[in-house]
Order: structure tokens, then C-alpha cells, then sequence
């Protein structure tokens, strides 16, 4: 879990995972999101919950402009490693943005559009068991 600001949850990563591309790769996000001041940080571990990818970040920005620019930081960021290949939507109005690296989904939010949405609350729901469904 990495956290900068309020933080809603803790999302433990699993055992035995060792530093690989996905991990390295996040690392990189972090640190320009960070560098972007970025607020409200949040890393949930979503690898064996979903096909999706291994991470998802959650983060907001002050505003439109905020948002575009973090945005565009990071899009830049992946270039200049090798992770250009990222798919990227909402960028032209700056409410949300998604960046999909494929290891890591980023959702950057104005915070008003973030906690309409809830993503956080959406993943740190706990995983029900088989036969307990009622």
C-alpha cells in the first residue's frame, strides 16, 4: 500500500510476490504522480481479484487542469521508460482519467467526480465465500 493524504483503506500485497515489471512499473507511477502533486493517493492490490491488471491507483486532483496535467505527466513518464503503450481516456475533459499501462490502471479524479464514484469503496469490499450468498 502506498498512501499519501487521506487514505480510506490498506490493501495488503500478496505473499510471494517478488520485485517484477508490475511492481516497477508502479513504482514509476508513483513517482510521478507524486511529483505532480497528485492528492489522495491510493494503491489497491487487485492482482487475483480481477483480470484486469495487478494495480489500481486512485488519485484526485485540485481541478480540470490538475487532473489533464497529472495526467499528461504520467503519459509522459511511461514514454520516457517504455511504457508508451498505455490506453488513455477522458483526458479531453479532465473530470476523470483513466490510464490503463496494463499491469496498473490510473484513475485520476476531481474530488467531487471521485467520491461520486467510490472506486475504493467498490474494491475494499470483502471477497464473499463460496455458499455464503444468501
Amino acid at each position: 500500500m502506498h498512501a499519501k493524504g487521506n487514505v480510506i483503506g490498506v490493501f495488503s500485497k500478496s505473499a510471494g510476490r517478488g520485485d517484477d515489471a508490475a511492481d516497477r512499473a508502479l513504482q514509476l507511477v508513483l513517482a510521478s504522480l507524486e511529483d505532480s502533486k497528485a492528492e489522495d493517493i491510493v494503491t489497491i492490490n487487485i492482482a487475483g481479484k480481477s483480470a484486469l491488471g495487478d494495480y489500481m491507483v486512485v488519485v484526485s486532483g485540485r481541478s480540470n487542469r490538475h487532473v489533464m496535467a497529472i495526467a499528461d505527466h504520467l503519459i509522459s513518464d511511461l514514454k520516457d521508460e517504455g511504457l508508451g503503450n498505455a490506453r488513455v481516456e477522458g483526458l479531453e475533459a479532465g473530470d476523470w482519467v483513466l490510464i490503463d499501462t496494463g499491469d496498473i490502471i490510473v484513475h485520476v479524479f476531481r474530488p467531487e467526480v471521485r467520491e461520486f464514484y467510490n472506486i475504493e469503496r467498490m474494491w475494499a469490499a470483502p471477497e464473499i465465500e463460496d455458499g455464503t450468498v444468501h
